[in-house]
């Protein structure tokens, strides 16, 4: 966009799209998306009662769990406004400087996931391969300084993002090609210089996805080392069950995050419908995905729920 002057400038709001070439379907989409956010607010909120309510949910585990229930509720929370806006509302804009502060809490929940789930694979490791000082490895103050950690470390990292973007000019439009702020979405319609925003971009990909990705991979190859080394084999698959929801939340939250990578990858000529919904699965899938895995797979969560069912009946 150009001011008055012909110089390129910062428009003082952005537009969002909805899923290109399906406006016909808005109102089922409008639908699917509330849907969406139901299940997970009302999931992740359940989770977190659970556990303050329930003294036998008082271990390092759930704690863990506390804690991505709470992000995974950021997470729905970050998107929720433009998103409900777009598909309820038809209202399309978002303006400038509120687009950068949803970007930064997008991208800061995501990171904090990976964060968090790296911290569960660890609490899988002690309790597997060092289960007698599994009590005193993960304190409450350590289990605290963890989550402490990576709060920091997300919000740091992130932290230049917001004044990346706000030093360029937008001259290529401002039509954005979702219903929430990205950052490699507004790199499309930026000008200038975007080195610095591609190359610190990366970085941050590569010592958050990149690096707790790769100790998630070496503490279940250090957990499957010790499980096979159990001779009774109901042991083993009982301390193999007892990864199983972990695993199927790294899943949900990796698969999603590989499959975008290799269709930008790779497949560059898609079209804009397949980026955008794979985005949408990236960010909506697992807020929505973790609590009923975790509700299905743990049995004191599932004793949990049934209780507060039947105290509600009473």
């Amino acid at each position: 966009m150009l001011g008055l002057n012909g110089t390129a400038f910062q428009p003082a709001t952005l537009q969002l799209t909805g899923i290109p070439g399906m406006q016909t379907g808005q109102a089922w989409f409008a639908l699917i998306f509330c849907v969406l956010y139901s299940i997970s607010i009302v999931g992740n909120l359940s989770i977190l009662a659970l556990v303050v309510r329930e003294p036998v949910l008082h271990q390092p585990m759930y704690y863990f769990l506390f804690m991505l229930s709470l992000n995974d509720l950021g997470v729905s929370l970050s998107t929720l406004p433009t998103v409900l806006a777009t598909f309820c509302f038809n209202y399309h804009h978002v303006g400038f400087d509120a687009c950068l502060v949803q970007m930064f809490f997008i991208h800061t929940f995501s990171f904090m996931e990976s964060g968090i789930l790296l911290a569960m694979s660890f609490d899988r490791f002690v309790a597997i391969c060092d289960p007698l000082r599994y009590a005193t490895v993960l304190t409450t103050s350590r289990i605290v300084a963890m989550g402490l950690g990576i709060l920091t470390k997300s919000f740091t990292t992130l932290f230049p993002f917001p004044f990346l973007v706000k030093r360029l000019p937008f001259c290529k439009g401002n039509i954005l090609h979702h219903s929430y702020c990205l950052h490699p979405d507004l790199m499309k319609v930026a000008c200038g210089d975007i080195h610095v925003n591609n190359i610190y971009g990366l970085f941050v990909v590569i010592f958050t996805y990149g690096v707790d990705s790769i100790f998630i991979l070496l503490s279940y190859a250090l957990i499957l080392r010790a499980v096979l080394a159990i001779v009774s084999q109901e042991q083993r698959l009982k301390a193999l069950n007892t990864c199983m929801s972990h695993i199927c939340a790294v899943l949900a939250f990796y698969v999603p995050i590989i499959a975008v990578s290799m269709i930008h990858r790779f497949w560059k000529s898609a079209p804009p419908v397949v980026h955008v919904m794979m985005s949408n699965v990236y960010l909506f899938v697992p807020p929505m995905l973790n609590p009923i895995i975790y509700s299905v797979k743990t049995k004191e969560i599932r004793r949990g729920i049934l209780k507060a069912f039947h105290k509600s009946q009473a």
